[in-house]
């Protein structure tokens, strides 16, 4: 995994999206078109706003979604789906997105998005870190070992606090338990991975993603395994490296 770190968390999102970009035009000039897998939070700000300016053919590209609250509306102010629609889709269309469904029975939508990701080898991952230092919205200790494309996850109370704090939801009674989301062998298996990681209070989860153990513990680390991986930083979010 490479680390690049950036003085400011805009910077931050140029050169990963960029580099991004750059990875999304490879491989529609070596077969003609690209899948990728985009992520959502306020850590994906940033580089979302670059992406959508770069100079790609977005009708070439299909994009999978990476995760979402189960029980919410698309409306609602903190549903993934509308922070996509609004930050990406509606920018870069035409484009095939596939979108994880929080309102179906999650368990048939598990199964639906697994047979369609199945089908397709995904060029470059657009990812985050959470404060527990969770991938996608597999919280520790996550399950490496599942074949599963995508899961039914409870989420802990730290994730819970954190999408609070960002200002998704008024209280933590009001952040949903469960979601859906990638499984970590599904995002392991893009080609690349892009992760986008600003703020301070980011910092004690890069610390441990970087130099802690590989471990379910620590979801993020296993990206240190992927010989494809980039972790672009800010100065906040490096600020406890060794």
């Amino acid at each position: 995994m490479e680390i690049i770190i950036s003085d400011t968390k805009q910077v931050l999102g140029k050169k990963a999206a960029r580099m991004g970009g750059e990875l999304v035009r490879k491989a529609i000039l070596e077969r003609g078109y690209a899948n990728i897998i985009v992520a959502t939070g306020a850590s994906q700000f940033e580089m979302l706003k670059v992406l959508v300016k770069e100079d790609i053919d977005w009708s070439l590209v299909r994009a999978f979604h990476l995760d979402e609250y189960i029980g919410i509306s698309e409306l609602h102010p903190a549903s993934f789906r509308k922070y996509l629609k609004e930050r990406f889709v509606d920018i870069v269309s035409p484009l095939e997105f596939i979108y994880v469904n929080g309102e179906s029975d999650p368990y048939e939508e598990c199964v639906r998005l697994g047979k369609l990701i199945s089908k397709h080898a995904i060029d470059v991952a657009f990812v985050g870190i959470g404060e527990n230092s969770h991938l996608a919205f597999n919280d520790p200790p996550a399950d490496f070992e599942t074949e599963e494309a995508y899961l039914v996850v409870t989420l802990d109370e730290d994730c819970r606090r954190q999408q609070m704090g960002e200002g998704w939801f008024p209280t933590l009674n009001d952040v949903p338990e469960k979601a859906i989301s990638m499984s970590i062998k599904q995002i392991m298996k893009s080609k690349a991975i892009i992760c986008s990681v600003p703020d301070l209070r980011k910092a004690e989860a890069v610390k441990k993603t970087v130099e802690g153990s590989i471990s379910p513990a620590i979801p993020a680390s296993i990206m240190r395994q992927h010989e494809a991986a980039w972790l672009y930083l800010d100065h906040d979010s490096a600020s406890m490296l060794e």
